[in-house]
């Protein structure tokens, strides 16, 4: 009897100091962002609440794998850099590239000029050059370059570049215009030409591109700035006999992707068209898509559809701000309320108003990540990395937000919540990570979760409630209780793990 107490006694023992070591195994940080003022605080104290949401993690149930996170090298963004101080100059770079800031992972420029530039130009600005003789990126020599530089003497990681023409220079277009229209048959070789050249000139100075959209919103934008329409055949059209075929004599190793354009029915023809060519779906790495369709709906069916139609490529969020709105300067409340519109407040026809109704910035921007992440989408990009109190320069006066606000007459800079929104992405999950399995017990919530290629595990949590949930976060049999206030978004990193 009495070795059978002490085997017994024993094997609790041994049973309790196990689960110690266990526990002890993982440890967990929780950053927070909220209404209340938070701006991705480690928080090691919670409220408590009546309010327990469940949340699971199943890290051998495995997603898509993650490209990446960032924003977009605009030349609006390139140029108010340069009319900073050194000092604020590099403040912000560090908070977008540093190893302490955001990290930022993937990024987009425009090729040629878009609206976010100070004036529109080319890079093959000689009418008829269709050997294009006289192709140069001295348009881009003063902020672009500089800037893109300069991040990655920053970046520890480095950062992918995904490059996207507004439009060709108007010499080859149907309109002879910077402004809609289209590409002349005659000229597709000389465009796809401008595409490799452009390669080759970013190479020259020590800059990669990763990847190439087609067109950025080849159904156009009413004609409001540079822009040049494509429909989904004439596309492949492009794409299987002149671009992809250019790029591949050329030896460039550059992802092309297709569409780049908003998530919503389009989305559907678009997919259909590209990869059920297979002369074009040969050259197809992946599918590019915009959120303006709408200020709350992240259209997961059509992303599902997207997926379903070549599960093995890419689908990437290229473009998001807070458009048609002028930036509130230093005030923090103004992200967190209900107050911004965008532009389908006014323009959407009748039967789609619904989809832009009001919306409070930061949660546009958090639910959509989550949202799209749980949806396939491997990659999200922010559009200008940084813009003034107007909302500019845009030289088509389309005025949008920024996450970093700056007044160069003032040498001031504004870290608006947008900015500490996208670094709960951005600076932890990590490329290569994958999206993996969980289940929560409360729809109040958004919850994603990924695993980063060191092993460490990353939830994301947006409450947009006004009430305090408390969490019971239970991952490989270990229960971690916290709690996420309300107006609040966290990002929970447990590291340590037994492989």
């Amino acid at each position: 009897m009495k070795n059978s107490v002490f085997t017994i006694c024993a094997t609790l023992l041994l049973f309790f100091l196990t689960s110690c070591t266990m526990s002890d195994q993982i440890d967990i940080q929780i950053f927070e962002t909220s209404k209340s003022g938070n701006q991705l605080t480690e928080r090691v104290e919670f409220p408590d609440s009546d309010i327990r949401v469940e949340v699971t993690i199943n890290p051998d149930e495995r997603f898509q794998e993650i490209t990446g996170f960032g924003g977009s090298f605009t030349e609006a963004s390139a140029y108010l850099l340069n009319e900073l101080s050194r000092d604020n100059r590099m403040k912000i770079l560090e908070a977008y590239f540093g190893d302490d800031g955001a990290r930022y992972s993937l990024t987009r420029k425009h090729m040629n000029s878009s609206d976010f530039s100070l004036s529109n130009y080319s890079y093959a600005p000689v009418e008829g050059d269709v050997d294009l003789e006289h192709f140069s990126i001295d348009e881009d020599r003063d902020d672009i370059i500089p800037m893109i530089k300069d991040a990655m003497e920053i970046s520890k990681d480095g950062f992918k570049i995904i490059a996207s023409p507004w439009t060709a220079p108007p010499w080859m277009k149907d309109n002879n215009d910077w402004k809609g229209g289209k590409l002349l048959p005659e000229y597709y070789d000389t465009w796809a030409l401008f595409f490799s050249k452009y390669v080759d000139a970013y190479r020259e100075e020590g800059i990669d591109i990763w990847a190439f959209t087609v067109e950025n919103e080849p159904l156009g934008n009413d004609e409001n700035w540079e822009s040049m329409h494509f429909t989904p055949e004439e596309q492949n059209e492009f794409v299987k006999n002149h671009l992809g075929p250019q790029l591949r004599n050329d030896g460039q190793d550059v992802k092309i992707f297709g569409y780049d354009q908003n998530r919503d029915a389009e989305l559907i023809e678009w997919v259909d068209v590209m990869y059920d060519d297979p002369d074009a779906a040969q050259y197809y790495d992946g599918t590019a898509v915009h959120w303006y369709g709408s200020t709350y709906h992240y259209f997961p069916e059509e992303l599902q559809y997207a997926h379903r139609k070549a599960p093995d490529r890419h689908l990437i969020q290229t473009e998001a701000t807070v458009d048609a709105e002028v930036p509130a300067w230093k005030d923090d409340d103004w992200y967190w309320s209900k107050e911004a519109t965008d532009w389908g407040w006014d323009w959407a026809p009748e039967e789609r108003k619904h989809l832009h109704t009001k919306y409070v910035p930061v949660y546009r921007y958090a639910r959509d990540m989550i949202g799209t992440l749980n949806n396939w989408v491997d990659g999200w990009i922010d559009w200008n990395m940084v813009l003034d109190r107007q909302g500019g320069p845009n030289w088509a006066e389309n005025w949008c937000a920024a996450p970093v606000i700056v007044d160069p007459d003032l040498d001031e800079v504004y870290f608006t919540p947008l900015y500490y929104t996208m670094a709960h992405f951005s600076r932890f999950i990590r490329p290569g990570a994958y999206r993996i399995g969980l289940d929560h017990s409360d729809d109040e919530l958004m919850v994603t979760a990924v695993q980063n290629p060191d092993g460490s595990v990353v939830v994301v949590l947006l409450n947009q409630t006004e009430e305090t949930h408390g969490i019971d976060l239970n991952l490989n049999g270990q229960v971690h209780k916290f709690s996420i206030q309300g107006s609040a978004l966290q990002t929970v990193v447990l590291t340590g793990l037994k492989s």
